[in-house]
């Protein structure tokens, strides 16, 4: 496991390394995940596993640390992976994301375009959404119960990297999705530059928007017998047509 600082207060941003050489991979996991539990098997395929990939936590949830000062916007968010990328002198990566972090991976290409090459997301959060695990609470008021009622909530693996999330950041992280960002995420994704495909689970419900993203040149790839969590429903198919993502010919945007 390796580490940099990327926060205020010495905060630290943690992450597990696999395979070497090649045009490096980043993988952000969603809310109350971490990017190891979630992503490692889909790694290990054969279709990923020869290129350095880089299974980051975010700051507040698996084992980066989780500094009350700091914001857990998505903009937040994006700006510690690249100060983590820029540490590593790592440029032009190919960046998996999931749910939220699939939103981060969109602003950290809008903000950092030198960073990202190509982007892969797993049923990213394009538009602001009801948040019901945290409306009618303060912050403080989900520390002391929301977050516990959360936990009781939700499946148990799910709960599992929940609970190694720090209630702050899952508040912060979780108002920031409700709150959306400007521009719309949605826009955001449809006017980058670069080759993006959206994976979605065959069981979730249709992506909405999908012929608008498409005729902005996003790619949209269904994973069978998957939901929201396809990387953990279905870890071949999501190796799979992720590194036929990587694959694909750079089209004229």
């Amino acid at each position: 496991m390796r580490n940099v600082i990327v926060g205020p207060d010495g905060a630290r941003m943690r992450w597990v390394e696999m395979g070497a050489g090649g045009r490096v991979h980043v993988y952000l996991h969603g809310l109350g995940s971490s990017s190891v539990t979630y992503f490692a098997q889909s790694v290990a395929h054969p279709a990923l596993s020869g290129p350095r990939s880089l299974l980051l936590d975010l700051l507040g949830f698996g084992l980066s640390d989780r500094p009350r000062s700091f914001g857990y916007s998505l903009e937040d968010h994006a700006r510690s992976v690249a100060t983590v990328l820029d540490a590593l002198e790592v440029d032009a990566a190919n960046v998996v994301g999931h749910s939220m972090g699939g939103s981060a991976a969109i602003m950290l290409a809008a903000q950092r375009p030198d960073l990202v090459n190509r982007l892969v997301l797993a049923e990213p959060n394009l538009d602001p959404s009801p948040r019901p695990r945290i409306e009618g609470y303060t912050e403080d008021e989900f520390t002391a119960d929301g977050f516990g009622s959360a936990l009781a909530s939700i499946d148990s693996e799910w709960a599992a990297t929940m609970r190694l999330a720090d209630p702050i950041a899952v508040y912060r992280s979780e108002r920031g999705l409700g709150r959306g960002t400007t521009p719309m995420m949605r826009q955001v994704l449809k006017d980058l530059g670069i080759p993006r495909t959206v994976l979605v689970g065959e069981l979730s419900d249709d992506l909405d928007g999908a012929d608008e993203l498409i005729a902005a040149g996003v790619s949209i790839v269904p994973i069978a017998g998957a939901g929201h969590n396809s990387m953990v429903d279905n870890p071949e198919d999501f190796a799979v047509e992720t590194a036929r993502a990587f694959r694909e010919p750079v089209p004229d945007f």
